[in-house]
C-alpha cells in the first residue's frame, strides 16, 4: 500500500497533521466565550448562572477525538507519541505569540486591530503554563482510558469507550487549567463547577458520533 510517507499509514499521516493544526488554534479560539442553547439551562439547576464555555473547547474535543481514533487504530503507544509531538506546536505556537507580541507594531497599523490582537494573543505565565500542563495530562489520560476500556470491553462500545474518556479527561484538563491559571486571582468554585458541567455535557453529546466519523474514515484511507 503506497503511503504519503513510507511506512506510515494514510490515516495516522492526516491526522497527525489535522491534530498539530487544532493544537494551535484551541487557545486563539478559548478568547471567545460561547453560549450553549438548551444546555446553558444546566447551570441554574446547580445554582449557577447560564452555562457558558471557551470555544477553544471544540478544537479540544478534536483532539479527544483524534487520540481516541488513532489509538482504535493504531494503538496507545502511537496513540500516546502523538500527543507528546503535540507539545512542539503547543510550545512553539506560544513562543511565537511571544516574539510577536514584544516586536513593535508598524506605525501605520490600524490601532484598533492592534490592540485587539494584543488582547486576543497576549497571556500570563500561570495561563501559558496551565494549558501546557492541562492538554499533557487530559490527553495522555484520555487515551489512556480509552486504552484501558478497550482493554476490557473489546473492541466494541466505542462510542461509550470514547465518550467516558473524554469526559474524565475533560474534568480534569479543567481541573488544572483553572486551577494553575487563576488559583489566588479570584474565587475559583464557580467557574469550576461551571465549566466542568458544561464540557463534560458537550464531550457526552459530540464525541460518540464524532469518533464513528474518525475511525471509519481512517479505516478508509488506509484501504487506499
Amino acid at each position: 500500500m503506497d503511503t504519503p510517507v513510507r511506512g506510515v499509514p494514510r490515516s495516522l499521516f492526516a491526522y497527525s497533521i489535522f491534530y498539530g493544526g487544532m493544537v494551535c488554534i484551541a487557545g486563539v479560539l478559548g478568547n471567545k466565550q460561547v453560549a450553549l442553547g438548551p444546555l446553558s439551562a444546566l447551570g441554574p439547576l446547580v445554582g449557577l448562572g447560564p452555562l457558558a464555555v471557551e470555544a477553544g473547547i471544540f478544537a479540544f474535543l478534536l483532539l479527544v477525538v483524534v487520540s481516541s481514533a488513532v489509538a482504535e487504530l493504531h494503538g496507545r503507544t502511537i496513540a500516546n507519541r502523538l500527543v507528546q509531538i503535540g507539545f512542539v506546536p503547543l510550545i512553539v505556537s506560544i513562543l511565537l505569540s511571544i516574539v510577536v507580541l514584544a516586536v513593535p507594531a508598524a506605525a501605520d497599523m490600524d490601532p484598533v486591530r492592534r490592540d485587539a490582537f494584543a488582547t486576543i494573543m497576549g497571556g500570563t505565565p500561570r495561563i501559558w503554563l496551565g494549558g501546557i500542563v492541562a492538554y499533557g495530562i487530559s490527553q495522555t489520560l484520555n487515551v489512556t482510558i480509552f486504552a484501558a476500556l478497550k482493554g476490557r470491553e473489546g473492541s466494541g462500545l466505542l462510542w461509550l469507550r470514547a465518550g467516558l474518556a473524554s469526559m474524565l479527561s475533560q474534568v480534569v484538563d479543567t481541573l488544572l487549567f483553572v486551577t494553575i491559571a487563576f488559583a489566588g486571582v479570584f474565587p475559583i468554585g464557580e467557574l469550576l463547577l461551571g465549566q466542568m458541567i458544561a464540557k463534560v455535557a458537550l464531550s457526552a453529546i459530540l464525541v460518540p458520533p464524532l469518533i464513528y466519523l474518525f475511525v471509519g474514515l481512517g479505516k478508509k484511507l488506509d484501504r487506499v
